[in-house]
């Protein structure tokens, strides 16, 4: 018997980090949510326009090998509409669950390379929320306009083949 792929099923997605960032290498990460969260996910869909992840690093007494962790920064899940007193903070930094070896590799890429890491998407795999996340370079001013370019170069394109073919068929 062959594996299925797995379903995912998209809660929310990033539009602007194309428009905005040359995106390089994705990963998929895990998220921990608190319960009034991901209700809160089920019933509406988060915001990730503003998402990037931080790597902090955390020195531990006594051992010489830093410990590092990554944060998904500006995630807006918005308060639970049946929660209480403790519901959560919409903007709160919340943990990523990532690989060691994945979190040294960003690290590095941030320190290193001066890329920032943007949140792409949101989405369920069996059941569980994953965020896409992309190690990106910013574009510039004259990088948007090219693009916005091509897109609108390709789309009369597409619209003459359309014409075309309405044409050739009669």
């Amino acid at each position: 018997m062959s594996e299925k792929p797995e379903a995912q099923k998209l809660i929310a997605s990033n539009p602007s980090a194309r428009a905005d960032y040359f995106l390089d290498e994705t990963v998929e990460a895990g998220i921990m949510l608190s319960g009034t969260e991901i209700k809160s996910i089920r019933n509406s869909a988060p915001n990730l326009k503003d998402a990037f992840v931080d790597v902090s690093v955390k020195r531990r007494s006594g051992n010489q090998n830093p410990m590092l962790e990554a944060w998904i920064v500006n995630l807006h899940i918005g308060p639970y509409s049946h929660g209480n007193i403790w519901n959560h903070d919409a903007r709160r930094r919340r943990k990523l669950l990532l690989h060691l070896h994945q979190i040294r590799r960003l690290h590095e890429a941030l320190t290193q390379e001066g890329r920032t890491i943007v949140a792409t998407r949101m989405y369920y795999v069996k059941g569980r929320v994953k965020v896409e996340i992309a190690l990106a370079k910013g574009k510039k001013k004259g990088d948007k306009r090219q693009d916005q370019k091509k897109r609108s170069q390709d789309r009369e394109i597409d619209q003459a083949m359309k014409k075309y073919r309405k044409s050739d068929e009669h």
